[in-house]
């Protein structure tokens, strides 16, 4: 036999809390993401682990944005990754006035102003798989936000960035991108949406469902 010495539980502890959890996807119908999220504090529990989680999800599941309402969590926190898709792009995709993008944490964030015209785009949604649209959103934003370690910034966003920032924004606030699309475009997608918050989608990310 083998006799291995037991670990301290304070070394257990760490070894268990560096682990990287990829995290469930909330879907479509449940009610976290109708809730208008709360600010947090520099202490709120477990945060810096939550965000290196949070990281390994929005990779995982190929996305360029995630909110802590998608992840069960109603605080006022997402992730904006647009610097991959310009790392990415091949001849003949779409320009954004916005490379090389950025990646980056936003804290209790305030919109302060909204800038330029209206203009279409298609949008999907991690917790909306399959179904995408074009909504309507204002060219710029601008933000103030705590990053990672609480550092307060106050930032003009364009691009795919800004459309990004407030599709995440709309998130933490209880809404989701189709409720910018008209009513009818809605009843039309009603069976999809139905069938997502059953549960009745095959997806490559785990995801939570309102059953």
């Amino acid at each position: 036999m083998i006799f291995r010495k037991e670990r301290p539980q304070k070394e257990v502890n760490f070894v268990l809390n560096s682990i990287i959890m990829l995290l469930p996807i909330v879907a479509y119908g449940h009610p976290i993401l109708r809730k208008v999220a709360e600010e947090i504090s520099a202490d709120y529990p477990d945060l810096e682990k939550l965000m290196q989680d949070m990281w390994e999800t929005l990779y995982n599941s190929n996305g360029v944005g995630l909110a802590a309402p998608q992840i069960n969590k109603s605080i006022r926190l997402f992730l904006v990754e647009t610097a991959q898709v310009f790392n990415n792009q091949e001849d003949g995709d779409d320009e954004y006035p916005d490379a090389p993008g950025i990646k980056s944490v936003f804290i209790n964030p305030k919109i302060i102003a909204l800038h330029g015209e209206l203009c279409n785009h298609n949008e999907g949604c991690l917790s909306i798989p399959k179904i995408r649209e074009d909504v309507k959103r204002n060219e710029s934003v601008t933000v103030s936000y705590y990053d990672e370690q609480f550092n307060l910034h106050e930032k003009t966003f364009i691009g795919l960035t800004a459309r990004v920032i407030l599709h995440e924004y709309d998130h933490i606030d209880g809404k989701l991108f189709i409720d910018h699309i008209s009513p009818l475009k809605r009843t039309l997608m009603k069976r999809k949406l139905d069938d997502i918050s059953k549960g009745k989608i095959k997806q490559e990310y785990r995801m939570i469902f309102n059953k």
